[in-house]
């Protein structure tokens, strides 16, 4: 079986409006047969080439299947980050609103990384990730992880030790799990302002 054939087949049984990487198709032939083989098909409309070495199946909209999308950018942005093993998380502001330390939204989506800054655009969709410490990115996508970025953002003097509450509530954290987190956040020196409210907490807990 040729490898144009072999990557078609691989193609037909990737999900429609879901990004992939062109990476896992080497391993069907040589690296130039594959991405000619891909370019045959973007230029076919078969896939999109959506970001460099990134692609996806165009899918009808149910309600007009003559119009399709592709992938949004924040889909791209994922399997960029994953490609390359990088850490990819929301932005503090993000963070902070959706646990209630902030009230405002932020106005773009903006994810914070340990890989360079860029943006990916997919339409009129704009997703912006910026290079940022490792300190700031600890503990990922974990409970700890958000309230650590959303701290980072929000002045202590801005939030009541209520707040606080709101936003372990909105994580939906056991009594144990908030203890253990705070003794976390207490230890980094990154939050060494918020130790006073802290204290506040853990014997309000």
């Amino acid at each position: 079986m040729s490898v144009a054939l072999k990557v078609s087949n691989r193609v037909e049984r990737m999900k429609r409006g879901v990004p992939f990487s062109i990476t896992g198709f080497y391993a069907l032939g040589n690296r130039t047969s594959v991405q000619k083989a891909l370019s045959r098909l973007a230029q076919e409309g078969v896939v999109e080439r959506v970001s460099k070495g990134i692609y996806v199946r165009p899918k009808p909209l149910p309600s007009m299947p003559s119009i399709k999308t592709t992938a949004s950018a924040e889909q791209v942005a994922k399997v960029w980050a994953k490609e390359h093993g990088y850490k990819l998380v929301s932005q503090g502001q993000e963070a902070a609103y959706r646990l209630g330390l902030q009230t405002q939204a932020p106005m773009r989506t903006i994810f914070w990384s340990n890989g360079p800054s860029r943006e990916f655009r997919i339409g009129n969709e704009v997703v912006e990730v910026r290079h940022i410490t490792e300190q700031k990115l600890r503990w990922g996508n974990g409970p700890e992880g958000a309230l650590l970025r959303g701290l980072l953002v929000t002045p202590p003097e801005s939030v009541e030790v209520s707040n606080l509450k709101t936003a372990f509530r909105r994580l939906s954290l056991s009594s144990s799990e908030t203890r253990e987190i705070l003794h976390k956040l207490s230890a980094l020196p990154l939050l060494h302002a918020w130790q006073n409210k802290f204290r506040q907490l853990e014997q309000a807990a």
